[in-house]
């Protein structure tokens, strides 16, 4: 009998093998190398046309004040080469309702492009919106055709401008569990936006949160012109300690350390309420999170994109600083990025100056955290 499983197994992995060569075979990936070294080392701006909680909401004072010149000018100078810029649509599709069609809003996010652009800098334009706009894709046929209609006009907007370093990330973190329905959203989507701008590269992400293993669940879509999208927060439990969103038991967590030992997380567990969330931690401490485990996960990434010949990108990763240990965080972006450097995957990290980010601000001044950008591989600018 163990035999005769054996025998099934090892077919089901020939067909999903001959299943990959045939998908490669007909759709030969074909992302301009050029391009692909433009998005080696990025970071996200987040907070700017996304995730824009102030009561005033998405205005020309925030636009023009919350990230400028100089911040552009800093990430440069630190060595990165492109930075994702997160776009909500919906405040863009109701300014597109007014008398003037959306021309102001398209002129805040068309100056913000410009800059980016002007100081050498690719660009990751990433539709993010709220996860009700995405409850919405996840149910209603007519919303998707909706929103491939709008991105299809954003697309054809940016079409003129330089498709070396402009890119299209078609949504951050579906959030849809249905894996198979969004695929079909996403081929939708990606159609649209290959109307629109039938030359630009296009970033596609799996289901859901768009972890790894989101994206292992996933086939390339039918476009050569495609780099696949992953996020990397693994293992959450550390790196989201203290946060207040996701699960309700990181907001418990202070002090736990990278990489895992079984001391550490009893004595952290110890403050947490509830036993089954005790037994996270005190698991964490037992799975020997360190960085030949980071690098098992990454790898799984890294086959599939070899699998499928095609490129891959990790635009998202990084740690929560407010409980994380300093020396921790640095030592977990080191061994990420070390990992993606030696897949050949390249790297945004989640953020510039938000919670998890590489600089601080304090009355409108960035400061960059050394410990940050040495974990980066990147080196510190001679007059920061």
């Amino acid at each position: 009998m163990i035999c005769k499983w054996a025998t099934v197994f090892l077919f089901l992995a020939c067909v999903s093998s001959a299943r990959a060569q045939n998908i490669a075979q007909s759709y030969p990936f074909s992302v301009p190398a050029v391009r692909l070294a433009h998005v080696r080392h990025g970071i996200n701006l987040s907070e700017w046309f996304a995730q824009v909680y102030d009561s005033k909401g998405y205005t020309k004072e925030h636009f023009q004040n919350w990230t400028t010149a100089s911040d552009i000018a800093l990430i440069k100078s630190a060595g990165f080469d492109h930075v994702r810029l997160s776009v909500n649509p919906q405040p863009m599709i109701d300014a597109m309702r007014h008398h003037d069609g959306g021309a102001e809003y398209f002129g805040y996010l068309d100056a913000a492009v410009k800059m980016i652009l002007d100081a050498g800098l690719a660009v990751e334009i990433d539709m993010h919106p709220d996860s009700d706009f995405k409850a919405r894709l996840s149910k209603e046929d007519d919303f998707v055709e909706s929103f491939a209609d709008f991105w299809r006009i954003v697309a054809r907007h940016y079409s003129s401008w330089d498709s070396e370093r402009v890119f299209f990330e078609i949504l951050n973190e579906p959030e849809m569990r249905d894996r198979y329905r969004w695929y079909g959203v996403e081929a939708k989507l990606a159609e649209a936006i290959r109307l629109g701008a039938p030359q630009h590269t296009i970033i596609a992400p799996g289901g859901n949160w768009d972890d790894d293993d989101d994206m292992l669940f996933s086939q390339p879509l039918r476009d050569p012109n495609v780099i696949y999208v992953f996020h990397f927060y693994d293992p959450h439990i550390f790196t989201h300690q203290g946060a207040t969103w996701g699960a309700y038991y990181w907001r418990w967590l202070k002090g736990l350390h990278y990489p895992s030992s079984p001391e550490n997380a009893a004595q952290v567990a110890k403050d947490i309420p509830e036993a089954l969330d005790r037994m996270y931690v005190v698991r964490y401490g037992q799975d020997h999170w360190d960085a030949a485990r980071v690098d098992a996960e990454i790898n799984q990434a890294a086959e599939w994109g070899k699998q499928y010949g095609v490129p891959l990108i990790c635009n998202e990763f990084g740690v929560y600083r407010t409980f994380s240990d300093p020396q921790d965080r640095a030592r977990w972006i080191t061994d990420v990025r070390t990992s993606l450097e030696r897949h050949n995957i390249g790297w945004t990290m989640w953020d510039y100056s938000g919670s998890f980010g590489v600089v601080t601000k304090k009355d409108g001044k960035a400061t960059l955290d050394d410990a940050t950008v040495r974990a980066l591989g990147l080196n510190m600018p001679a007059s920061h």
